[in-house]
């Protein structure tokens, strides 16, 4: 087994738990960490693709996974952000519970 293999077997086991977590579990904080744990996994692809690929030597797989933890700074940021007004509307985090959009 190469170790490019290694790192995709890891990387696919992360986003397996991930989805099981954002589709499964009903409380908001646990489906934002799935959804956290799913991009982890994409960027772990990044590298492992950028390290075992032709031109390690360029930068990009790094570039991208910079912009990524970017992109899931600003969402995790904007979805705490959601549940801290959730739960000061409703006084629950429960997903089944927060069903209607009225102001």
């Amino acid at each position: 087994m190469t170790p490019l293999v290694g790192y995709l077997l890891l990387s696919a086991f992360l986003f397996a738990i991930g989805l099981a977590g954002a589709l499964t579990r009903r409380n908001a904080i646990i489906v934002l960490i799935g959804i956290e744990l799913m991009l982890n996994a994409a960027n772990l692809n990044f590298i492992a693709f950028w390290r075992y690929g032709e031109n390690p030597e360029v930068l990009t797989g790094i570039m991208f996974v910079i912009f990524a933890i970017a992109v899931a700074a600003a969402e995790a940021a904007v979805g705490l952000a959601l549940i801290i007004a959730i739960y000061r509307h409703y006084k629950t985090t429960n997903l089944d519970e927060v069903n209607t959009l009225k102001g």
